[in-house]
């Protein structure tokens, strides 16, 4: 099977998505698509997107799903943009209803529906898709958000914000439905994989000097994750994410990413 990965960068937000394909079936899969959004005009740009329809015209491929890995904070989805011109699936785990039962009220959405019908496919654990011969298995991996789920495609695994590259660390916890301590047990399912598993990141933030990456492996993260690397205790990791939290400012685009991404990127 010919199964290749191509990635897509959006500066703004330092957001990577993905396009998962079957080159000899001719199918693929989008994952973490992004909607660029100027908050000073209210103007979106899809130029990332527009980069992908073109990579999925050149290849010949047919796009069979749209995948989030949980209702992302920092970036407008651009589901509904690749939607209207495939007509391809919206996939995402199904604890988005309890995202958007929250948000419902915290926006005050008295019209907003809160059973994840906005959605295409609400997903649960060890639910398995197809693109091409590829199969795509659902791993639920909440804690950064209710949501999350990570995405496990052959020896490949996208992880959304649930973890960053080994000196970034992993994902904030502090958003309504979030948990330490339950980051800290899906990271333990992710890390259980076999060392030679390539985590795919939505993001990476880097330090000074090192230049921008958005794939680890498993092996990578267990020896050198800075936040649970190493055999961290449980009790020690909440402790140090709560610290960390309480220390962060909300993400810039927090505001619009949300009432557009709960409504699968309308």
């Amino acid at each position: 099977m010919n199964q290749q990965i191509t990635e897509f960068f959006e500066s703004d937000t330092n957001t990577i998505s993905y396009v998962l394909a079957d080159q000899e079936a001719g199918q693929a899969a989008v994952i973490d698509p992004v909607l660029s959004f100027d908050p000073v005009t209210g103007r979106t740009h899809s130029e990332v997107l527009d980069s992908m329809l073109d990579f999925l015209r050149e290849q010949a491929l047919e796009l069979v799903w749209i995948l989030e890995t949980h209702a992302h904070a920092d970036h407008m989805s651009g589901a509904q943009y690749l939607h209207d011109r495939t007509g391809a699936p919206v996939g995402i785990g199904e604890g988005i209803r309890q995202v958007q039962a929250h948000f419902k009220q915290f926006f005050n959405l008295p019209e907003l529906d809160t059973d994840g019908r906005q959605f295409d496919r609400l997903l649960t654990d060890g639910d398995e898709l197809e693109v091409g011969r590829i199969k795509v298995r659902v791993m639920v991996t909440p804690g950064h958000t209710s949501d999350s789920v990570t995405y496990l495609a052959g020896d490949a695994a996208f992880v959304g914000d649930t973890l960053f590259m080994p000196d970034v660390g992993t994902a904030r916890c502090d958003f309504p439905g979030g948990d330490a301590g339950m980051l800290y047990d899906s990271i333990d399912k992710l890390l259980s994989l076999p060392g030679s598993t390539r985590l795919y990141m939505c993001h990476d933030y880097p330090p000074a000097g090192r230049d921008f990456k958005f794939v680890t492996t498993v092996a990578e993260q267990r020896t050198a994750n800075i936040h649970v690397g190493n055999g961290r205790s449980k009790s020690d990791f909440i402790a140090l994410r709560e610290e960390r939290d309480a220390e962060l400012d909300a993400p810039r685009l927090i505001l619009p990413s949300l009432q557009v991404n709960i409504r699968a990127g309308n």
